[in-house]
């Protein structure tokens, strides 16, 4: 009989978590579900998939714990799995900028494409917040809000920003977040403002960040 190597089977797990992590498509997945519960048409939208083809590939998230589901009447509702989900991601990030050339060129031509656009950290927002000193804006959809956002956030869309400039204060800072360090929308927001005059930034992170740090969040 053959003795089973204790340490080949736990590489072999982590292979296969790595494995299921190796798609573009289950990452942009994963990048959704992390804003908040959602329907599997309402993914597959936002990624730009087909509802079978999203729905395979969050099958495969499910097997492997990343995501769980659960039916509500006829839609299927998918959220995060338990575990550091998001800081996993978030490692990943950060290991794929820190090694990999590439990334940082990909990344640094989509966010100078609006010019120039400072940011902000999570520990300077914290203290900025504490002061009363800023306005937090949330670019991203409506029921991307409604299932959690930063303390106090106004909600603007980003494509309804123009006729809605009136709804932000032009006295204090404005700080600008979207989905996550990838999501343009809070680029193209904070470019915008700064063209008509506003004091604004953009927070180096995204809500998922935000969250799974611990800090507070209102529903």
């Amino acid at each position: 009989m053959t003795e089973i190597d204790p340490q080949a089977q736990i590489f072999t797990e982590f292979a296969e978590l790595a494995r299921t992590l190796g798609n573009p498509h289950r990452l942009a997945l994963l990048e959704h579900v992390a804003q908040g519960e959602r329907a599997v048409e309402r993914l597959a939208a936002l990624s730009g998939l087909s509802l079978a083809n999203a729905s395979q590939h969050l099958q495969q998230l499910r097997r492997a714990g990343f995501v769980e589901a659960r039916r509500d009447g006829k839609r299927v509702l998918y959220r995060l799995g338990d575990g550091p989900i998001e800081e996993l991601l978030g490692a990943l990030r950060n290991y794929a900028e820190h090694n990999r050339a590439e990334i940082r060129a990909l990344v640094a031509g989509a966010f100078s494409r609006e010019g120039r656009v400072e940011t902000i950290s999570r520990q300077e927002l914290i203290a900025r917040l504490a002061e009363g000193a800023v306005t937090l804006l949330d670019v991203r959809t409506e029921d991307e809000f409604a299932l959690g956002h930063l303390p106090g956030a106004v909600n603007i869309p980003a494509e309804e920003l123009q006729r809605r400039l009136k709804e932000l204060p032009d006295d204090q800072e404005i700080i600008a977040y979207c989905r996550g360090p990838y999501c343009l929308l809070s680029v193209d927001a904070t470019a915008a403002l700064i063209e008509r005059g506003y004091r604004v930034r953009r927070l180096e992170e995204g809500f998922p960040d935000w969250k799974a740090a611990g800090l507070p969040v209102e529903t």
